[in-house]
């Protein structure tokens, strides 16, 4: 028990080293999300309606929720690219014929990606005094709070499973754009749900995304903020089991290959 704390501790700390000590990576982390929300925020102001609200409120705050919930999956994602590199040195292996169980690293390395992600939520949740309409309650704090540490999870285990497969840092680069930009645009962060098209509602109510941003906006703006698609603890509920799901996919992952000789 103590030599598999010890390797959770050693590989979540060494991704807050690296983290720490790429100020580049820092910059880029905070500086793109928050130009992002501007330019849309900005650009799009006036332009959609947010019906469905109890109360009113602008783009730029409907946008809020879901451009952190961008940074929290970005940041957890890249955060276990160096899996790749770590392969192909030899590092991993010399991890995987270490007498600890296998799912030592897939909790070091998630919790490593799941902190970095939180931490950056938490610096641009430093904007919520520049926008309007924000209702921020003790148990809308925790529900935030909480989302952020599931979803940075549940993407950072996702991150460490297409890593541990990928031949190159272009390949997993390439799937994970794939996946994350569709999974974030039909989440409702940029748009509601109930002015898509038919075929983008289903899409939308199907992506476990959508319920991460709903929880998020709702924990920020209560139970009416636009743009929620069901109550607080369903969409709660829904991104713990699609945590847990990925949890084990990427356990199941690491064992299977250790048993196949890897």
């Amino acid at each position: 028990m103590n030599a598999t704390l010890q390797t959770i501790r050693m590989l979540w700390w060494r991704e807050l080293v690296k983290f720490v000590r790429d100020r580049a990576r820092l910059f880029g982390a905070l500086a793109q999300p928050l130009g992002f929300w501007l330019l849309l925020g900005l650009g799009f102001h006036g332009s959609i309606r947010l019906a469905g609200s109890a109360s009113p409120a602008s783009y730029l705050a409907y946008l809020l929720p879901g451009i952190v919930v961008l940074t929290i999956l970005f940041t957890a994602i890249f955060s276990t690219m160096a899996i790749v590199e770590e392969r192909r040195s030899g590092l991993l292996q010399a991890a995987l014929v270490a007498p600890v169980p296998r799912t030592a690293l897939v909790l070091g390395y998630g919790l490593g990606g799941t902190t970095l992600a939180l931490l950056e939520a938490v610096l641009l949740l430093g904007l919520l005094p520049f926008v309007n309409g924000v209702h921020l309650t003790l148990s809308g704090l925790a529900l935030t709070l909480g989302v952020s540490l599931l979803a940075g999870l549940a993407f950072a285990v996702l991150g460490f499973v297409v890593a541990w497969h990928a031949t190159s840092t272009r390949g997993y680069h390439a799937v994970m754009n794939v996946v994350l930009l569709p999974l974030w645009a039909l989440s409702g962060a940029v748009f509601p749900i109930e002015g898509a098209a038919p075929v983008l509602q289903v899409m939308m109510r199907l992506n476990p995304v959508t319920y991460m941003v709903s929880a998020f906006r709702q924990g920020l703006f209560g139970p009416d903020a636009a743009g929620a698609v069901s109550t607080p603890e369903a969409c709660l509920f829904i991104t713990t089991l699609f945590t847990l799901a990925l949890l084990l996919l990427a356990i199941r992952t690491v064992r299977r290959s250790s048993d196949q000789g890897y």
